[in-house]
């Protein structure tokens, strides 16, 4: 009987270290992952001018957009892009692609 006991008492110790090493395992692994959820960014629109076609992108908390910008016969999916500096707006950044590859002649486009 004090054998079955000891088991017992053996086999409940180690589910309580068990226990013990898990919990913050997990929560940081849980951790890690939220805050890279929340440092993802976010496609705002897409479309094409010229010769080109764009991604607009942005921050998680909307204060930098940037621009993934291909040749407008390679695919999105799978071919290299060219990433833009970043915009403090969508309009911004929108007009950077009209005046620059789209060639568009606009009054906010650089003489």
């Amino acid at each position: 009987m004090l054998g079955i006991e000891a088991q017992i008492g053996s086999s409940m110790k180690t589910t309580q270290v068990l226990k013990i090493a898990l919990i913050p395992i997990l929560a940081i692994s849980t951790l890690l992952s939220i805050s890279n959820t929340a440092l993802a960014d976010y496609l705002r629109s897409e479309g094409f001018g010229g010769e080109y076609r764009y991604e607009l992108w942005s921050t998680d908390d909307g204060n930098d957009y940037y621009l993934k910008i291909w040749d407008k016969d390679k695919d999105p999916q799978t071919d290299s892009y060219r990433k833009t500096r970043s915009f403090k707006s969508s309009r911004e950044a929108l007009i950077h692609f009209d005046c620059n590859y789209a060639g568009k002649s606009l009054p906010e486009c650089p003489k």
